[in-house]
């Protein structure tokens, strides 16, 4: 792992922290791949049943790192293949975890770091802290999957307002858009991300990787299908430990202890 991105586990959870804070946590090459390494190591390792992304000092991630997208210019070669080769493993591999992901936005998310945060699948957010669709702002369009996650957390026609206009919204803006899932102080937003990260880690693994499928699948589905797709689901989850203990404990009006399985 660089030094960019530092990975920690307590307990069953993962912390996963951009380390650029001079450059407001900018992904550079090494970075992106970086991120993605510890991206996969969460996700492949049992011991981990949820994620926190966040950055260090004052951003969340300021987004491509613009200083060496110049070099690239500069050079004659084609640093948008870095969509390609990074941000989309990236977005992918956040999405389809088998476990929940927790972006605790500290501070600016822009661009591609923006989109990063719309990837995870819960959002907190300091409320000093913004979101800045900044594509156009460059000349370029959304990328890192904005174009699939903003319209569906906003409407067509916000996600259409906040990608041409690229103009930053405050923390409770976005929240007010349904783009966060809560807003708390700057000084305690790492303390509620660990709090609900600690909860998600205890809760039912398997079940929330089936949530996050289904509603995948469904968003590009029939009814039909998804209908089908949630059977197929249940089948599988009917034969997790977690499920056959929770029902147990329910029966017995007990509080459920799962394992993760």
């Amino acid at each position: 792992m660089p030094d960019t991105v530092r990975y920690t586990l307590d307990g069953s959870v993962a912390s996963i922290t951009l380390n650029r804070p001079e450059s407001r946590n900018s992904l550079n090459a090494e970075t992106k791949a970086g991120l993605l390494a510890a991206v996969r190591r969460a996700a492949d390792d049992e011991q981990v049943r949820a994620v926190i992304l966040t950055g260090e000092g004052r951003a969340f991630c300021a987004g491509q790192d613009l200083r060496e997208h110049a070099e690239g210019l500069a050079a004659g070669t084609d640093p948008i293949d870095t969509v390609r080769a990074h941000y989309n493993p990236l977005v992918n591999a956040i999405t389809t975890m088998p476990k929940p992901v927790i972006a605790a936005v500290n501070g600016a998310a822009a661009g591609a770091g923006a989109s990063l945060a719309l990837a995870c699948d819960l959002r907190l957010a300091a409320r000093g802290a913004s979101l800045l669709m900044a594509f156009a702002r460059v000349g370029l369009g959304p990328d890192s999957g904005a174009s699939w996650t903003l319209q569906r957390l906003v409407g067509p026609a916000r996600a259409v307002e906040l990608l041409m206009l690229a103009e930053p919204i405050s923390a409770d803006r976005a929240a007010e858009f349904g783009l966060l899932h809560r807003v708390v102080a700057d000084e305690e937003l790492a303390a509620e991300a660990q709090q609900l990260a600690a909860r998600l880690a205890a809760g039912p693994t398997a079940a929330y990787a089936a949530i996050k499928e289904a509603l995948a699948f469904a968003s590009t589905h029939t009814l039909a299908e998804s209908l089908e797709k949630e059977a197929e689901l249940q089948a599988w989850l009917g034969k997790t430990a977690d499920h056959r203990a929770a029902t147990l404990a329910f029966v017995n009006k007990q509080q459920p202890v799962y394992e993760g399985r």
